[in-house]
Order: C-alpha cells, then structure tokens, then sequence
C-alpha cells in the first residue's frame, strides 16, 4: 500500500497515554499503520492538506443492530418502552430475509462512516428467511470499515415464555453449530485485523441459562469476545429477579459472563456491586445514550462506572430505537446526561471523546486502535472546523461543544473510505434508493 502523509493539521488529538494535542502536525501512513507523527514531515505518497482540520482516532462503535436501518420510526413503536417496543417489531423483522440485512447494513455503516467510526461491533441475533451473519460481513467488506460482528441468538420463544415469536427462535444446538462456523469461517486474532468475530446471545430473556453458559465455554475455547444486553431498564430488572432471583450483574457473574472478554450492552441500571464486580473484572460496557432515552430507559452511571475504573465504549444501538448511526451525536449526548444528572463539569468534551475512541477499543479488546501514535492502525477521521458548525469556537479541538457531526475524511487501515465528505467505496444513492424500495416493501405487508 503507497504511503499517505495528511499534512499540516490543525490539532491532532492523539489520545495516547499523555493525551497530547499537536498543534499544526503531519501524520504519516505506511503499510495501514501509523509511521510518524510530527512537524514538516515528508513522502513521496498522497498528500492530504488538513489546515483547518482537526484530526482524531477514528471512532469506534461498541453496540449496534445494524438490520434495524430498515425500521426507524415505525409507528406503533415510537412512544413504547422497551419490551412493548420490541414486540411491535419482531413480526416485522421476521420478514427479512439475506437482501434485507445486507443492504440495511450497508446504510448503517454509511452512516457510521461520515460521522467518523473506523471500527463498529455489531449484535446480529434473528436469521430469518435464510438470513445469515456473512451477509453482514460482505456489506463492512464493502464499505470499508473494520468491524466486529456478533453471531446473535434467540432460543426461547413466546410459547415457552420468552418474548419474541416462536419464528424468530432457533434450536440451541443449531446455533451452537452455527457459532462455531461463523468464528472458523471469519474470525481474524491478528494484529491490525479487519475482521473479528463474537458471541452474542440477545439477552437473558431470550434465550436459556445454558446457552448462556454454553456460548460462554464456547468463545474461550475459540479465544473470541462474548456480548448481550444487560440491565437496560427496570423491566429488565423486574425479569431478572422474577426469573433467575438474582440482579442481572450476578445472574451474569454465575454464568461466567464477567470478564475482560466480555462486554454488555446498556448497564442502564447497574447498581453499586455491580459496577464493583464489572471493575474487578475488567467486564466492559457499551453505553448507547439516545437509544436509552428514545426508549425512556434512563440514564446509565457512566460516571461512577469510569470513576471505578470499569471499561466504557459508546454504543449507537440499533437504528429502530436510535434513528441514527451518527457516533459523534451520541458522544455529545453521553456528555451531555452525565451533566444532566450530576452537573457541567461531571464529564469534558474531552473524556467523552476519549470513551468513543480509545476508550472503545478497549471494551472490543483492541489494543491496535484508538490512538494516534506510531505503531498503531491508521484509522483516522479528519474534521474540518472552518465550516459554519465550529464558526467563533474558541477551541477548536472540544469537538463535541461546537463542531462538526460529519467528517471531511475517514481513513481505515490507511485506505480513504471518505474524501470531502463523501463515501468513496460504495455508490451511496444505489443503496439507498434499495433501501427506500425495501422498506417500502415491508411497510406495506
């Protein structure tokens, strides 16, 4: 791969272990990595001018249900709380099929890309109609982002008590087999990899006790990460005690669900022993903030979760109960509720900024991404914060105070997947004039 130098940038916010900010700096691309960070470099590969630029670690995306593109807004669901919510739409998600995910996916992963997200994790639970996880995997392949699918799973249907449909289960044994198929077929341990693969049960109302501890034993067989959804909301709580007569941080715990390999969704109502033991263990958290507040969730204790030293990435959840992909908004909004609840100085621009780069690609077990320094993957967004959105700004580099929401460019392992804020992988109108015409479709069966 020729090398690329982006020259002159304003600001480079590193997020190295100093958390240094270079004024008027060169970054130099080489092989997918990061080669030299400096003044008045020099190469003989593309030049990119980043004068009026702030340049970061790309961001990363630790929660997201990327088929979900397809139904942002459907009414019926959009004032329901979140088990009301979810049985509007199962019956709608069981009419996907591979053509559905795929072109959902690339949407989604549009999105994430002109806001700045580098490297995205996602939670692929129901297979309906021939659906399977690679059709997740070609659409990131496609679009050019590093990714971190999940092979999802629900087992317990409403006849046996669960809450989704009885055609949206599969057998445990089957998704078992089918686990170990996807982790063999895509899973990628190396360093700088672009693909990488986890297990992901939905959530402890929807599938067994045994496959929980089942998938669990299988992921650290196969050295992959292990992911569900965990205490988002006071039904979930209420569920957890009735039904297993622990909260859900034990009910985890006892299933060998805590972890530096594991990381949950939510945490909305983690309490105090909870967080404790998430600490202890090295478990991460993906906090998903507007998804929490369409669904009127609440608000997760993200302070005393990084106060105690527990692992947090941002999370954009899916695009059904978000209606946006958009990972810089929902660091501004994971900023903005701490202060809601504990006042303007319990979380900076800058430690949230922090949690949806490095801070994410700790919870997805990389130690490759997230920071601008030698060594690392070139996985870089470049802001340009001469426009209308950072106009009379004071500090340029507190991007989530007064700047843009999309970037001008995006590197991925060194390749330019946006130049001047437009996607250069993919013909963006074709996708979403198929994604219109698909979803039009199921609006009206």
């Amino acid at each position: 791969m020729p090398e690329t130098l982006i020259r002159n940038a304003q600001t480079v916010v590193t997020m190295d272990d100093d958390r240094r900010e270079l004024a008027d700096s060169d970054i130099l691309i080489r092989d997918g990595a990061i080669a030299e960070v400096g003044h008045g470099l020099r190469s003989d590969g593309e030049l990119v001018q980043a004068a009026g630029c702030v340049v970061t670690p790309g961001l990363v995306n630790t929660h997201h249900h990327l088929y979900q593109t397809l139904t942002r807004a459907v009414p019926g669901g959009q004032d329901a709380l979140l088990f009301g919510w979810l049985q509007t739409l199962y019956p709608i998600w069981a009419r996907f099929g591979p053509d559905e995910m795929r072109v959902s996916a690339l949407t989604g992963l549009a999105e994430l890309a002109l806001s700045g997200c580098t490297l995205t994790s996602d939670h692929l639970y129901l297979y309906p109609n021939g659906a399977r996880l690679d059709d997740t995997v070609a659409a990131a392949t496609e679009i050019g982002l590093r990714f971190h699918p999940t092979r999802g799973a629900m087992s317990i249907g409403e006849s046996a008590g669960g809450l989704p449909p009885d055609s949206l289960v599969e057998p445990e044994r089957a998704i078992l087999d089918d686990m170990i198929r996807v982790v063999d077929a895509f899973h990628d341990p190396a360093p700088g990899a672009m693909l990488r693969v986890g297990l992901a049960p939905c959530s402890p109302f929807s599938v067994s006790r045994e496959l929980m501890r089942d998938a669990a034993v299988l992921a650290r067989d196969k050295g992959v990460m292990l992911h569900t959804h965990l205490a988002e909301n006071d039904e979930d709580i209420r569920y957890s005690q009735e039904t297993f007569g622990c909260r859900p941080g034990q009910y985890a715990e006892d299933l060998g669900w805590t972890g530096p390999d594991v990381w949950h969704a939510h945490c909305v109502k983690l309490g105090g022993q909870e967080i404790d033991l998430f600490s202890k263990s090295r478990t991460g958290v993906a906090h998903c903030p507007c998804s929490n507040c369409r669904l009127g969730s609440g608000i997760a204790p993200v302070r005393a979760m990084r106060d105690a030293g527990v692992p947090v990435g941002l999370g954009v959840d899916g695009s059904a109960s978000n209606d946006a992909s958009n990972l810089v908004a929902e660091a501004r909004m994971a900023m903005l509720l701490q202060r809601v609840v504990q006042g303007a100085d319990a979380m900076s621009a800058r430690e949230a900024l922090e949690i949806a780069t490095r801070g994410g690609a700790q919870v997805l077990g990389r130690d490759d991404c997230g920071v601008i320094a030698p060594g690392y993957r070139a996985d870089l967004a470049v802001w340009d914060v001469s426009g209308v959105d950072s106009a009379g700004s004071w500090d340029p580099a507190a991007l989530l105070l007064a700047g843009p929401t999309r970037v001008r460019d995006l590197f991925v392992e060194g390749r330019q997947v946006v130049r001047d804020g437009r996607l250069t992988t993919v013909d963006l109108a074709s996708v979403l004039a198929e994604q219109a015409r698909l979803a039009a479709r199921l609006a009206s069966t």
